[in-house]
């Protein structure tokens, strides 16, 4: 096993980006991700890469599409209002069957908003967020090592099924530091027989214009990868639920602090566990439906006024009563707050 480095979240990522064979990005600069393409800076011509600071996120998107188109593994990142600037031609490369990964360590908003993390953008990042019916693999992580292999596995994601996977990080995971083993390679190797290049007579484009048997069709096409990774990737962590009264449910920085709650919600006999979705899309609706058999409530717990609580409430189905708790603008849920909540309930 690899030796423990300490890292910034951002450069975590970064550096994983690399190992997973990453040598395309294009970026702009915007708090708090801005250690992501300083690093790709330095790293990337120092493996034969290229790195390009666009002029903005539409024209770094726009790069991230033509680099893709070649087969080459490429990435992008920003944050909240960069990545809204990015949805166009996320859109473009969902319809051209492109893959790719997009990191977005999320701030404070709407508009501008501020520099501190959120968790604001899960109805962006798992509803599409562009125009048109389409959909993006979309990983949460919720410390240092998670962002590292899960930016690993976006990659192979991404060429496994032709998709943008997007990493939903926040501006407090891609600022703190913490100890990362580097992953590994996974060594799968994957067939781009669609890439174009020199002497390849393959086509890569978003405008179709025929409906009927033209665009209409190829919006099945999309649908039928898009319910292959709804049965083949879902992402949960689940814990202390055998014997939990009540389910906390939450997703990357959130998350954290709900397990310092459970333990002190445990030590005054209050049996408590969570539920974690790791992939937002696909959500883990039967996971959690099943999770939530025999207990009484469900709080949800996020960094925003109420994302996340709707699939939650989606996947139990009127089940069990779903309550929730939440902060935005770049608050953090203190566990004070989480144990008085759930304490109300007995």
């Amino acid at each position: 096993m690899s030796d423990k480095i300490l890292m910034k979240g951002n450069e975590a990522a970064a550096e994983a980006a690399i190992i997973a064979g990453c040598r395309y990005y294009f970026g702009y600069p915007i708090t708090p991700q801005n250690e992501i393409p300083e690093y790709m800076s330095k790293r990337l011509p120092e493996v034969g890469g290229t790195f390009i600071q666009a002029e903005s996120e539409t024209a770094a998107i726009n790069m991230v599409f033509g680099a893709s188109s070649t087969g080459a593994r490429s990435m992008t990142s920003s944050s909240s209002p960069g990545i809204s600037l990015k949805q166009e031609g996320i859109s473009y490369l969902a319809a051209a069957q492109l893959p790719c990964v997009v990191i977005n360590v999320s701030r404070g908003g709407p508009g501008l908003g501020n520099i501190a993390g959120s968790q604001g953008d899960y109805f962006q990042s798992t509803r599409g967020g562009g125009h048109g019916d389409y959909r993006t693999i979309v990983l949460a992580p919720y410390n240092c090592q998670e962002l590292a292999d899960l930016t690993l596995e976006a990659f192979d994601l991404a060429d496994e099924y032709r998709m943008v996977v997007l990493i939903l990080a926040d501006g407090f995971l891609g600022q703190m530091s913490e100890p990362v083993v580097l992953p590994e390679p996974s060594g799968k190797k994957f067939n781009k027989d669609w890439a174009v290049g020199i002497g390849r007579k393959n086509k890569v484009a978003s405008l179709i214009l025929s409906p009927e048997d033209g665009l209409t069709k190829h919006n099945y096409v999309l649908k039928e990868v898009y319910d292959k990774v709804e049965t083949e990737v879902r992402k949960y962590e689940e814990y202390m639920l055998d014997d939990a009264d009540y389910l906390l449910c939450a997703y990357g920085s959130s998350a954290r602090i709900c397990k310092q709650a459970i333990t002190e919600l445990r030590n005054k006999g209050i049996k408590v566990g969570y539920f974690r979705p790791i992939t937002l899309w696909p959500f883990p609706y039967d996971e959690l439906l099943n999770a939530s058999k025999g207990k009484k409530k469900i709080l949800t717990v996020e960094m925003s006024l109420g994302q996340m609580v709707e699939d939650v409430k989606l996947a139990v189905n009127g089940s069990i009563p779903v309550d929730f708790y939440g902060i935005p603008g770049g608050m953090i849920p203190t566990p004070e707050a989480i144990i008085e909540r759930v304490e109300s309930y007995e």
